[in-house]
């Protein structure tokens, strides 16, 4: 395959970031025509002819819908003549409940893994939350599953803000992106434990051994919803005397009043990639997501 015969499409609501992407990638570019009945149905159109390689360009925030979407798409696209459907979905939901908690809970990793994977050839996507597997291809069995970083390009928005800052992530599953954006510039990185009482109530520790008076310290992660991990974790840092605290997060969810909740814990700026469009979208991650797909396309 090559980028010559293959077609990325989209829907109305994110064609800024796909032609970003179709440009970035150097791919021909179409709209998926989209009709809503009053009965909340959907009625999709795509392109009437369709070449054998295809990208679909989705990122699954506020996912329920569109996990439908998908499901239409890639079949109408496979009897349209598709014979190869990638997904690029910036954001990939459903992958932090990995395991049953409680007798008949839902295992939604398992289950949503195995739809994309009977939909689509190769998923990409950027820092999925997976807890407990080492590779996004345990989630998603398909011949090409990659899961990229934004953790270093956040890393780079950090130091060029604050001198030689601090990173800090909010809890042992901020780990991974700590040590990948503290590596990339040869900075300190802290890692905090988290105590979680519910959904919107958490408590949050430092190490023992952190020294963080006088520090820019930068909170990293990778998704902000609630807000209410890293508003806590800015109260224990600014309590614990940081100069100031900034927060730096891939995906922005920000969900009701998060963004209000990190603001009044004290702290600074608040960067984002576009992995989610927001008003806090600091990092492209177009050039990153089309190495990737040249790649796969080139398998």
């Amino acid at each position: 395959m090559s980028t010559e015969d293959t077609l990325l499409l989209h829907f109305d609501d994110e064609r800024e970031e796909a032609s970003r992407l179709a440009r970035a990638a150097g791919l021909e570019v179409a709209e998926i025509e989209r009709h809503r009945f009053p009965d909340d149905e959907l009625r999709l159109r795509l392109p009437a002819e369709l070449p054998a390689n295809m990208v679909l360009f989705r990122s699954l925030h506020r996912p329920n819908e569109k996990l439908l979407e998908l499901l239409l798409v890639a079949r109408s696209a496979g009897r349209g003549g598709a014979r190869h459907l990638t997904l690029v979905a910036p954001y990939l939901a459903y992958m932090r409940q990995d395991k049953a908690f409680h007798p008949g809970e839902v295992v939604s990793q398992r289950i949503v893994g195995e739809f994309l994977a009977g939909l689509f050839d190769g998923v990409i996507t950027v820092d999925p939350h997976l807890h407990r597997i080492s590779s996004l291809a345990e989630a998603i069995p398909v011949p090409h599953a990659l899961a990229l970083s934004g953790a270093g390009l956040l890393a780079d928005v950090a130091v060029a803000q604050r001198e030689r800052p601090l990173l800090v992530g909010p809890d042992a599953e901020s780990a991974q992106w700590i040590e990948t954006a503290a590596q990339r510039h040869g900075l300190g990185a802290v890692v905090c434990t988290k105590i979680r009482h519910g959904d919107r109530e958490v408590d949050i520790a430092l190490p023992e051994d952190a020294r963080v008076a006088g520090r820019a310290v930068v909170l990293l992660d990778d998704v902000a919803s609630s807000g209410r991990t890293l508003a806590r974790a800015a109260e224990r840092l600014l309590a614990a005397g940081a100069a100031s605290v900034d927060v730096a997060v891939t995906h922005a969810l920000f969900a009701g009043d998060a963004l209000e909740v990190i603001r009044a814990a004290g702290v600074g700026e608040v960067w984002s990639t576009d992995c989610i469009a927001h008003p806090s979208n600091a990092v492209q991650i177009a050039p990153m997501l089309a190495e990737a797909l040249r790649e796969v396309l080139a398998d």
